[in-house]
């Protein structure tokens, strides 16, 4: 039988998983190719053969997706599997187009084909772009479950940057298993709050594997999303959240709106931040495609541990990468914990930039004066280390998720901002969440 030639498009997450889920032993189909964006040095390696399976002796490889129409001609390719999130609706209509004036076919893959169903059971915390705040969220909702007296295990959205052969199955239970696998900053910003609560967390490559160890441990499962991409897990409590900031976003990205249709619960976050009117834009988009959501309101405020250093200061802001990056945004909460607490100013950190932080500064013009936190290699930490030490800068104000100081070496004063879900309008949330979930319990 003749295969049906396939790339999937990608970022190292969720086209790994649909291959795993669906194409894997699938001898309909011949996938020639990933193709790789949006991660730094993931171009230019293979999809292992210990995960690709029988059919791929050699593995897959992976290319830049500059190369996409190249290996359409080449191959003879007949469908493109668009496999990553976090995307506007003309981008990804403009990379559909492509495709088809290539000659293949544009396939947007679902839950029937791609979500596993779980023997335990699944709250999953998803949103409508990054950074809208679900962090906080994920540590509300997690320790309401833990305060119930159930054993939460979280399943962490895929963040595979390293040998993807030994990242298969990861499990994170302490800071010395964050060191174990190397973990990049990004991995640690969503690894480190759930260790801090004496949560283990699961992540990898192989999703399936991941599954059956985690349910081995978990009353009650935690699918921590990722971008903005829907659940790799089927859901039995779904909660999304939309940003105020970036009204009109849940309707308009992809797979964002995905999530908003799907949700049970919407928390419209960061509502003590926004503009009236845009909290009020998404309600109604919320309310549109999903007339069975609860809607939920509420703040993110932001404090830090010692306010007195940033008044007066010419502060550098170092805040969440992806945030900035994949989201779209132009700051963060280390921004507006700058502004709340009475910087003089804030440092550009343009003029002291170094290695990689400078290309990553010149392709996202969008941003304040402030820092990505980008950390996807150790070159590429030394580099946000230099960078930092480099600056004129009296404070440092840290914005990611986790305190940098635990991987960075700062030898400038530093300030860590904190930031927690705190509820302010609509039906109960943790009420909610033990409805559902308090049962459950072994």
């Amino acid at each position: 039988m003749k295969r049906i030639k396939v790339v999937i498009m990608g970022a190292a997450g969720r086209d790994f998983h649909n291959f795993n889920v669906y194409f894997r032993d699938n001898e309909k189909y011949d996938v020639v190719a990933f193709t790789a964006t949006q991660i730094p040095d993931i171009a230019g390696r293979k999809y292992p053969a210990v995960l690709a399976g029988s059919l791929y002796p050699e593995g897959i490889p992976i290319y830049p997706e500059e190369d996409l129409v190249r290996l359409i001609h080449e191959h003879h390719v007949e469908q493109v599997v668009f496999a990553y999130s976090d995307i506007a609706y003309a981008d990804i209509m403009h990379k559909a187009s492509m495709v088809n004036a290539a000659g293949a076919d544009f396939r947007l893959m679902g839950p029937t084909t791609t979500m596993i169903k779980s023997k335990a059971p699944v709250v999953a915390i998803c949103a409508v772009r990054t950074g809208v705040g679900k962090s906080q969220t994920t540590r509300y909702v997690s320790q309401a479950l833990i305060d119930a007296g159930l054993k939460v295990v979280a399943i962490r959205h895929p963040m595979p940057y390293g040998d993807l052969a030994k990242q298969a199955v990861q499990r994170f239970a302490t800071y010395d298993d964050l060191d174990l696998h190397e973990c990049t900053i990004e991995e640690r910003e969503e690894y480190e709050p759930h260790i801090d609560r004496g949560i283990i967390v699961y992540a990898g490559v192989d999703y399936g594997k991941i599954l059956e160890a985690a349910e081995k441990e978990a009353d009650v499962i935690l699918w921590d999303g990722g971008n903005n991409d829907f659940p790799f897990y089927v859901p039995d409590l779904m909660i999304t959240l939309a940003d105020p900031h970036r009204a009109g976003h849940e309707v308009s990205y992809h797979p964002g709106e995905t999530n908003v249709r799907m949700a049970d619960i919407v928390i419209i976050s960061k509502v003590d931040t926004a503009k009236p009117e845009d909290v009020e834009t998404v309600r109604k988009n919320v309310a549109a495609v999903n007339p069975k959501a609860v809607i939920i309101d509420a703040a993110s405020p932001v404090g830090v541990d010692n306010p007195g250093m940033i008044r007066g200061k010419r502060v550098l802001v170092v805040e969440d990468g992806p945030t900035l990056t994949h989201g779209g945004m132009g700051y963060g909460a280390g921004t507006v914990a700058a502004h709340k607490y009475g910087a003089a100013s804030l440092v550009d950190p343009r003029p002291f930039a170094v290695g990689s932080i400078v290309d990553t500064l010149n392709r996202f013009h969008h941003l304040e004066p402030l820092l990505p936190a980008m950390g996807y290699s150790r070159k590429q930490i030394q580099e946000l280390e230099k960078t930092i030490d480099n600056s004129d800068a009296e404070v440092v104000v840290i914005g990611t998720p986790i305190d940098l100081r635990r991987v960075l070496k700062i030898d400038k004063p530093a300030v860590r901002v904190g930031y927690e879900l705190e509820q302010t309008a609509g039906p109960d949330l943790k009420e909610i969440v033990l409805k559902k979930f308090a049962c459950k319990a072994r």
